[in-house]
Formats: C-alpha cells, sequence, structure tokens
C-alpha cells in the first residue's frame, strides 16, 4: 500500500500509538540519563565555546567543538518533537567527530508552543547562516559542511535542503551532505496526534511544511536512516522521502534491532553503517 493510500486510512488511535515514541520505548528515560551524562563529560573534556548566540532569543545558541586542523564541519541539530530536549543533551556525539578531524556545531532553537515549526524552520536556517559567517573564527570552518539532525532535527535537516536560495546567506555549495535519522517529513499525520496542540498545525501548514513534494535548493548527497525497530510509520517516513527525492537522497538506512533513540548511538560509533556513510560524505 502506498504511503499516500495508507495515510486516507489512519486514526486517531493509529497515530498516537505510531508517533508516540516514549511511549514506544519505555527505556527512553535510562538512555536520556546516560545521554546527559556523556555529554557532561564531553563539555568537561574537549574545547569548546558553549551557548554562543546566533539570535536575540535564550535558545538561539549554538554550541561549538572545534577539532585540530579541521577538515570539515558537522552540524547537528536536535530533535524532541520541535517542542523540548535540548543541544547539551546530546554534546556526547561531538567526541567521535572531533577525533575523526570534524569540528561539530550543535544549535538550539525556539520550541513549540512559543513559536510555530516555521518559526523553527527559521531558526535552523539562522543558525546555519551565522555558522557560515562566523564560524571560522571559533575553529569551526565553513568550506564542508554536513548538516544532520535526528526526529524534528531530522525534519529541520531536510527543510534546510528545502530553502529557498535567497533565505542562505551562503553559497550552498558548501554543504556536502545531509543526514536526516528519524526525521518527519509528511506533516499530514500530525493533524490527528494529541501534540498538535502544541504544533496548533492546519492544512495550510501541513503543505508548507511537508517535503516530498518539495525540490531541493541544497544537491549535496543525503543519507537517510531510521531505526527497523521504529515504528511503521517512522519506516515509512524515512523511506517514502528518500524515495521523493531520489536520487540525491539514498535509499533508507534501516537499521537492525535499533528504536527511535537507540539508532542515535550508531551515528557516532566508528565502525556502524550510520557513521561510516557520513565520514565519507566528507
Amino acid at each position: 500500500m502506498s504511503g499516500i493510500a495508507a495515510r486516507a486510512q489512519f486514526t486517531a488511535e493509529f497515530v498516537a500509538r505510531e508517533y508516540n515514541n516514549r511511549a514506544l520505548v519505555p527505556e527512553h528515560v535510562e538512555i536520556f540519563a546516560r545521554w546527559e551524562r556523556d555529554s557532561q563529560y564531553v563539555r568537561d573534556t574537549l574545547l569548546a565555546h558553549l551557548d554562543v548566540p546566533y539570535g536575540s532569543h535564550s535558545r538561539q545558541r549554538i554550541d561549538l567543538f572545534p577539532a585540530r586542523e579541521a577538515r570539515g564541519t558537522l552540524v547537528f541539530i536536535h530533535g524532541g518533537y520541535w517542542r523540548s530536549l535540548d543541544k547539551s543533551m546530546h554534546s556526547w556525539l561531538a567526541a567521535p567527530y572531533v577525533a575523526a578531524g570534524l569540528s561539530v556545531a550543535m544549535p538550539n532553537y525556539r520550541l513549540a508552543p512559543e513559536v510555530r515549526i516555521d518559526d523553527i524552520v527559521d531558526d535552523a536556517i539562522a543558525s546555519v547562516n551565522w555558522l557560515a559567517a562566523n564560524g571560522a573564527s571559533y575553529g569551526v570552518p565553513f568550506d564542508r559542511v554536513v548538516v544532520s539532525g535526528h526526529s524534528a532535527g531530522g525534519h529541520l535537516t531536510a527543510a534546510l535542503f528545502a530553502a529557498p536560495r535567497e533565505r542562505l546567506a551562503f553559497d550552498p555549495a558548501r554543504i556536502v551532505g545531509g543526514v536526516p535519522i528519524s526525521g518527519v517529513f509528511d506533516f499530514e499525520p500530525l493533524l490527528l496526534f494529541a501534540f498538535n496542540a502544541d504544533f496548533r498545525l492546519d492544512r495550510e501548514a501541513v503543505r508548507r511544511l511537508t517535503l516530498f513534494d518539495k525540490r531541493p535548493t541544497v544537491r549535496a548527497p543525503l543519507v537517510v536512516a531510521a531505526g527497523a525497530g521504529e515504528s511503521s510509520e517512522f519506516q515509512r517516513q524515512s523511506r517514502d522521502f528518500a524515495s521523493a527525492w531520489a536520487p540525491q537522497a539514498r535509499p533508507a538506512m534501516l537499521l537492525p534491532g535499533l528504536n527511535h533513540f537507540t539508532v542515535v548511538g550508531t551515528f557516532a560509533e566508528r565502525g556502524q553503517p550510520l557513521h561510516e556513510a557520513t565520514l565519507a560524505l566528507f
């Protein structure tokens, strides 16, 4: 059954079951605690410039982890359904990339319901524009950049690739790859999701935000990934997005045995297919 045909049969109960990742992974509490602990260790041991402002709002801040003689920069945009979590929980991801000679930049962004998802897309674009203008002075070059993100950050990664050229204050050719992990690219189901009380999506917003029918401005290759242990809908989201943006997007990597949160670990683990595919983009 095609994604569109299946979507027509959605119910609120189905969407609640398929899209509530914390309910699907009860051990997320322990996973988040480990991320926090490991992130604190990385911030204590790596050279870092923390909470550098790229805008006036208190959440428009970016953490920078420069590598010595960096050969490129990885941008990582955190998840949390556009309504929670923080860059500080993800500092642990910087360590293996810095060790591989890559600087790392991790932006925060404003959250729903204070702002809408369109505004959060604006923040993602603003943070990368700021990095293009200012990153080099922090040891974070902007000549070879891979933009990545998890969950809501996976959507924001793809949204940056689809941003109108006039919104990008840099040559799009400086972005050499993208890695959206477990992203949401089809917003129609979220109209039925309880979290829409915070998202405030209507059909016009769904049309603007859905990415299947958008054409990318940034033409770099995309590595699209999700866990094969995620819900059928999160697997569909990545599979259908990769198909819609092919051949620029490679066929989605559905990684065996991994859920919506454990898939992040393979992004940072040497020898794992997702980590190696990310490094190969540079």
